[in-house]
């Protein structure tokens, strides 16, 4: 009689098989990671590597997969519990997020690695794209939500500025890359501050904390 499979142990392993995946494909980039080497970083064997994942391709996939995965688990759990929420502060802890993985060197770079790869080939670039899909849709519903409360410019589109966020988002990566000297960790009152005034309309904008309709504007920025 077949062992009946332990699904939180086989997602355990799935998982550890992951984190060793990246590390790899962070230091040496996806083509020139070999099975030998992601072998070696799990510390299984080839028969079990496959047995979780069918293909390098696969492994590949399924860390942008992931990635996705705890980006909509992370805005869930801020969600969780609260009915309007503050989606202000929402989209500021996320950035505070976003700053601390881009302190990270091996998540910089595979980061930089996955999007190269996306231009590369269709099918990352299709999975980036879902990905990405995915982190809009919750941006744009943490800007719609503000623009209901009367905390950001009624006159901004909530699409366009999810957009533009995300593009800060995607320069952050590669300024860390391309200047040693800059150090995400040091820039969060700053962006919190250019987010906030690309945000918040007229008189807000120039920090006395009101909407030009006299709404109050709780930014959540340090003194």
């Amino acid at each position: 009689m077949a062992r009946r499979r332990d699904p939180e142990q086989h997602a355990a392993r799935r998982r550890a098989i992951l984190q060793a995946a990246a590390g790899c494909f962070a230091e040496k980039g996806f083509h020139q990671t070999s099975t030998a080497d992601l072998c070696a970083a799990a510390g299984t064997s080839p028969g079990n590597l496959f047995h979780y994942f069918p293909s390098k391709a696969a492994i590949i996939a399924a860390l942008i997969d992931q990635e996705a995965d705890d980006t909509a688990a992370w805005f869930a759990a801020r969600a969780d519990g609260r009915a309007a929420g503050d989606p202000v502060a929402d989209l500021l802890a996320f950035l505070d997020l976003v700053l601390d993985l881009a302190t990270d060197p091996a998540f910089v770079r595979l980061a930089l690695e996955t999007s190269a790869e996306a231009s590369r080939d269709s099918l990352v670039a299709v999975r980036v794209a879902h990905n990405d899909s995915r982190l809009q849709t919750a941006l744009r519903e943490r800007l719609q939500a503000a623009a209901d409360q009367g905390r950001i410019d009624p006159a901004l589109d909530p699409a366009t500025a999810a957009a533009w966020i995300g593009v800060l988002i995607d320069g952050l990566f590669n300024r860390v890359s391309l200047d040693p000297a800059f150090r995400p960790a040091d820039q969060r009152a700053t962006l919190h501050r250019m987010v906030l005034r690309f945000l918040v309309a007229g008189e807000a904008a120039m920090g006395n904390g009101t909407m030009s309709d006299g709404a109050t504007v709780v930014t959540g920025e340090p003194s």
